[in-house]
């Protein structure tokens, strides 16, 4: 693994090489961050499974996938493209060729840079995981060179630790929705868990009215709160949770043309 580190927290991210054992077709593999640990008070992300087990799908920490995006081969049934994975058999989810990462190493920041091409496909990726104090940006840059228009659909999907309070989430646009799925509405705004302890996995997507980049205050049971931020307006915003965490995915739609590129980024304030 590689690490980012100063005096409040550190930052593990999965090397792309090394740690193949924890990566599936799922989740992006440059750029994973695995664990966020405060130097005082302890690790502060989880996952579905955590701290029991782990396996490639479900993940821990704050992995991003573009798989909902698949590139689909013209010639090759249930074959695809998955921006930052590499050519994988869909039908039997298996990655039959990794895309390659080059690595830049810095004190306060990681660089993930790689290219992909597939059929008409052609284009460089550029994943930079800094820190900075509390802060960690998760910045992404895709340039298309390729014959072939990109449609990207790329999401980040923290997993934060369920703790006593069942205030979960507030953001900064209008909600409209219904309690449902185990969750609810509160007068302060904050999205609150319902019926629990739950047993099963929670899903809903929310109808937002954003009208500007995404700002997010989550409740967290060792340190209170992690604010994030991001410089897009989700195109969808589904949250989820379970018994062991609780995650939000503010998704990243776009369609980049040959010869043009797209840049995103997030950030976690710890």
């Amino acid at each position: 693994m590689f690490t980012l580190a100063n005096a409040d927290i550190s930052v593990e991210l999965l090397d792309p090489l090394v740690d193949r054992d924890r990566l599936g077709s799922r989740y992006c593999s440059g750029g994973y961050i695995f664990q966020v640990t405060d130097q005082r008070h302890g690790a502060l992300l989880s996952g579905p499974t955590f701290p029991d087990s782990f396996n490639t799908f479900d993940g821990q920490g704050i992995p991003d996938a573009f798989k909902l995006g698949p590139l689909y081969s013209t010639q090759t049934l249930n074959e695809a493209l998955i921006i930052g994975t590499g050519i994988v058999d869909l039908k039997n989810d298996v990655v039959h060729q990794r895309c390659d990462w080059s690595v830049n190493t810095g004190a306060m920041a990681l660089e993930f840079a790689t290219r992909q091409s597939y059929e008409a496909y052609a284009f460089s990726l550029t994943r930079t995981v800094s820190l900075s104090g509390r802060c960690i940006r998760s910045h992404t840059h895709l340039d298309n060179g390729g014959r072939a228009a990109v449609p990207i659909r790329w999401f980040p999907h923290p997993f934060f630790p369920q703790g006593d309070s069942n205030e979960l989430l507030r953001i900064n646009a209008p909600l409209t929705w219904q309690d449902a799925a185990g969750y609810s509405q509160l007068e302060n705004g904050f999205i609150a868990r319902t019926g629990w302890p739950w047993h099963d996995g929670h899903y809903l997507a929310l109808n937002h009215a954003a009208t500007s980049p995404l700002v997010l205050m989550q409740r967290h049971p060792i340190i209170g709160l992690v604010n994030a931020a991001c410089s897009y307006v989700p195109d969808f915003f589904p949250i989820w949770g379970n018994a062991a965490t609780f995650s939000w995915e503010p998704f990243f739609e776009r369609t980049v043309a040959p010869g043009q590129q797209t840049s995103w980024w997030i950030d976690y304030v710890f």
